[in-house]
């Protein structure tokens, strides 16, 4: 494979350069987004290559401009819509719901 998504792969992107004394979770989102796909996934709903599939449909300049919690949501929102968990108007609902909330 040689998609955007294999960066670490591709030669020309630079080298890779990690924060010193990164945390884990930025922020409270991401440590939420840890727990929702790790609860979706042992619940069975899809595998890891599912998963993976999704990140590899996106978009090329959406990928390169989104963080890996990011990738996560885009991927588990993907993934639990072709699994027929929601569709995306329930799933707009509820990103209106958090918007207001905020």
């Amino acid at each position: 494979m040689n998609g955007i998504h294999d960066l670490g792969g591709m030669h020309g992107m630079g080298p890779v350069d990690p924060e010193t004394q990164e945390p884990v979770f930025h922020d409270q989102w991401e440590r939420r987004m840890f727990a929702l796909l790790m609860s979706t996934f042992a619940g069975g709903i899809y595998n890891v290559d599912e998963f993976r599939h999704a990140t590899e449909r996106m978009a090329p300049a959406e990928y390169l401009t989104t963080s890996y919690y990011e990738h996560w949501l885009h991927s588990l929102e993907r993934v639990m819509m072709e699994k027929g968990q929601f569709d995306r108007a329930e799933l707009e609902a509820a990103w209106a719901m958090v918007a207001e909330a905020t």
